[in-house]
């Protein structure tokens, strides 16, 4: 009797509860319910943990607790509640830190692996569980005093690319924590001829800010096996909110990485160099197994015609950030990261992959915490994409975008050649009829009267609204070293004449309007030994030669005394196109591979009322005319020295020798 009596209580219980098992399906992935909250993840104090994640197509959803990172079996497993609009909750009660923990969703009948959720904050070895910790116990001392360095304008950025690895690993670079974060804070560090290396390398050549490439929590190294020496560029993102373990003293310590991140930036921002994190949101390093697909299968994806994975990043994926729950997810990081690790920017890979609309919600996201965060990025895909071309935060629609930047191809192809033609050359390197793309990137890519826009190589119109819209470069971590392609261009001329070719491709970058950005070690002509893509190769390729500091000192000094010129000068970074159309006008030749401009009327507050400045292509000298009247020499060649080289009168008829491969510079007070 009593037995009966139990079965229908049970299933009068049953009637009226909610069946949290039952399957509930979305007509499209664009009917997904939208969570509006900002506590997605783990919110941790020592009474209470609460988790919540969002997995609106799961009819069940289980959290295992762990006393390690790896191995052993769960202490603990919890069944997560429904609420609403997706999200999924439990909060534990107690103090639960030092515990790891993984999530599973049952979608469809069938569960998936146990990961961590996408926003989780701290990870064990190789990121494959959280970890429970206190963040406000990962600050360094003084970390809440941290400030970043000031910042006028963004045209007054100076953007050095830099891989933790690489600025460390090599023997000579007198640093002891190498290949870490920790790497990065040493000071007093020298090569053998004990010139400095390191962060004070980097402070004395007069850079602004520090683009570090992926340095989140990515796939491809082994955290548990640093004998092994594992490099990789790090563009496989597993876990986009924390830093990458094997740049960490102690990766199975979630706590660890997250703390020596911060003395990183801490100790960069006491040096005056602003900190930029090269982000990857536009695919993960997994595509079945990453978090997002395992937690809610499909949803974070574009799908192709067929309904399998878009792959507009030609690495297996791409992430739909047209999709609400993705479009959140990415501007909560990107905050998060300002937020909690004090980042002064953001470089975007295969920005053109990201709608539009997306982008300028990360801008006005991080630029509403500081104006004076910097976001750019690459704007291209990898390949086609199911996102109509008119959305995408394509190069060609950057002046859409708002407070942010792209690079230039057009200029870095224009000064050294294609970089799918190792052996092309360009303006810098003796190639004619490539002026007007010189002209383009001199002008950052805004609208001026005299580009020819129908001769530049890949621009038949402006695409930067105003300059601080406009990267340029003549090589970062892709393709080959600035060195290594005038090697496979000019294999026949001497080092001296492939030393001109270099300095002068970087001149023209350093002087011309926008935001200029260099490789690290292309102040000491950086070498891969050749490799073109050293993504994976070994320390050997990769790693800095703090040995050509030594060799090649006179390069680095100059590459010190042109920044430090630009430093001086705002002329040669004008905050507005109409200071450009007003201020700079081209000068006329008619021989080819010479291009040269004046800058009037003591632009942008500028000290000297009018510059000339020339560059010479040809590996021959070659004469122009400029402006009458009594000039400074500022540089010449190889030479630069601001308050005057010499000094030349130029009258009417007058022409001007400019040496081969070269640039000069001239000014009036």
């Amino acid at each position: 009797m009593h037995s009966k009596l139990l079965l229908l209580f049970i299933l009068l219980l049953s009637s009226c509860s909610p069946k949290f098992t039952d399957m509930i399906e979305y007509p499209s992935f664009e009917d997904y319910p939208v969570y509006e909250g900002n506590d997605l993840g783990l919110q941790y104090t020592p009474k209470a943990a609460t988790f919540k994640i969002w997995a609106p197509s799961a009819t069940q959803v289980l959290l295992r607790l762990y006393e390690q990172s790896v191995g052993g079996t769960a202490e603990k497993k919890v069944r997560l509640i429904r609420i609403a609009n997706g999200v999924w909750t439990t909060t534990l009660k107690g103090d639960q830190q030092g515990k790891y923990y993984t999530f599973q969703t049952e979608v469809n009948g069938k569960w998936g692996q146990e990961v961590p959720d996408p926003y989780v904050k701290a990870v064990g070895v190789n990121g494959k569980r959280g970890h429970i910790i206190d963040l406000t116990a990962t600050n360094p001392k003084g970390w809440e005093t941290d400030k970043r360095p000031s910042l006028k304008s963004f045209t007054d950025i100076i953007v050095y690319e830099l891989h933790t690895r690489d600025l460390s690993m090599h023997d000579n670079s007198g640093i002891k924590n190498k290949g870490k974060f920790l790497g990065l804070t040493e000071q007093n560090t020298k090569n053998q001829a004990g010139l400095s290396t390191g962060l004070d390398h980097i402070k004395e050549l007069g850079v602004t800010h520090i683009h570090l490439l992926p340095s989140y929590d990515f796939m491809s190294v082994d955290e548990s096996r640093p004998e092994d020496n594992e490099f990789n560029w790090g563009y496989d993102p597993q876990n986009y909110n924390v830093p990458e373990g094997s740049y960490s003293t102690n990766p199975d310590d979630g706590g660890v990485r997250i703390k020596e991140f911060k003395q990183m930036v801490q100790a960069l921002h006491k040096k005056g160099l602003r900190v930029i994190l090269d982000v990857v949101y536009n695919h993960t390093g997994e595509t079945e197994g990453s978090n997002f697909n395992q937690l809610v299968p499909g949803y974070y994806y574009r799908q192709n015609k067929e309904g399998g994975f878009s792959d507009a990043s030609a690495c297996g994926n791409e992430t739909a950030s047209d999709r609400a729950m993705m479009r959140k997810f990415i501007v909560e990081s990107v905050k998060y990261w300002v937020e909690e690790y004090h980042l002064d920017g953001f470089r975007f890979d295969l920005m053109g992959i990201h709608d539009i609309e997306t982008m300028n919600q990360v801008a006005a996201a991080v630029q509403e915490i500081d104006p004076s965060i910097f976001v750019y990025g690459e704007g291209w895909t990898g390949g086609d994409s199911p996102l109509v071309e008119e959305k995408r935060a394509l190069k060609k629609y950057t002046y859409k975008l708002k407070g942010i930047a792209a690079f230039s191809d057009d200029m870095r192809d224009g000064v050294k050649g294609n970089v799918f033609g190792p052996m092309e050359t360009g303006f810098a390197s003796g190639k004619q009829e490539v002026e007007e793309s010189v002209k383009f990137g001199i002008v950052a890519a805004t609208k001026h009267s005299q580009v020819n826009y129908e001769k530049v190589n890949y621009s038949n119109e402006s695409w930067a609204a105003e300059p601080s819209q406009c990267i340029n470069y003549v090589s970062c971590h892709d393709n080959h070293t600035l060195w290594d392609r005038l090697i496979n261009s000019q294999p026949d001329i001497t080092e001296e004449e492939r030393i001109k070719m270099h300095l002068l491709a970087n001149t023209i970058v350093l002087t011309a309007q926008g935001v200029p950005f260099l490789h690290a070690g292309v102040e000491m002509l950086r070498t891969k030994d050749g490799e073109e893509n050293s993504y994976k190769s070994p320390d050997s390729i990769n790693r800095l030669d703090w040995s050509r500091k030594t060799k090649y000192k006179a390069v680095f000094d100059y590459y010190q005394a042109l920044i430090q010129l630009r430093k001086n000068h705002p002329a040669f970074r004008m905050p507005t196109n109409k200071e450009i159309q007003e201020h700079l006008t081209f000068l006329d030749f008619e021989s080819g591979g010479l291009v040269g401009y004046i800058i009037e009327g003591n632009a942008n507050g500028d000290a000297w009322k009018d510059i000339v400045v020339l560059f010479n292509g040809k590996q021959e000298v070659q004469t122009a005319i400029i402006p009458k009247g009594n000039w400074t020499i500022a540089l010449k060649g190889n030479q630069i020295k601001e308050t005057g080289l010499g000094k030349i009168t130029i009258e009417q008829g007058d022409v001007l020798e400019i040496p081969a491969s070269a640039a000069m510079i001239l000014y009036k007070i």
